[in-house]
């Protein structure tokens, strides 16, 4: 029984990376997992991927690019002002400009950089480095 589609995809992804694994299977899709995904594309931590109908809520067909050291879900989704991004980057990630904190904000999901520059706020979702 799944509980946090979000962390499962997490783990499958670090533990496909950490097995050398071209590439990775994460089901069931979402839409925050798809948006989670298209940010680790666009920061170049994960390859392409596609959505694949599957009749049971779909699946995400990932490809790994060796990247990926380490991500995780943060528990509890901690609420970020737009002028504290600074504490949780300390607590997360390894080094300052090192890594990206996954926001959930009122205008999608984001990297902290990006929140960082709109001035806007959220909900913490992840980290990745």
């Amino acid at each position: 029984m799944l509980t946090d589609p979000l962390a499962d995809a997490f783990s499958n992804l670090k533990n496909q990376e950490n097995a050398g694994n071209l590439s990775c299977t994460i089901r069931p899709a979402s839409k925050v997992i798809g948006s989670v995904l298209s940010i680790l594309r666009e920061k170049g931590y994960i390859g392409d991927f596609e959505f694949v109908e599957d009749g049971k809520g779909g699946m995400f067909k990932v490809t790994l690019t060796g990247r990926l050291n380490d991500c995780g879900v943060i528990r509890p989704r901690y609420a970020v002002k737009k002028l504290s991004f600074e504490k949780f980057e300390k607590r997360f990630l390894p080094a300052t400009g090192f890594g990206v904190l996954i926001v959930s904000t009122p205008q999608g999901i984001m990297g902290h950089e990006e929140a960082k520059k709109l001035g806007i706020g959220g909900r913490l979702l992840g980290y990745v480095y």
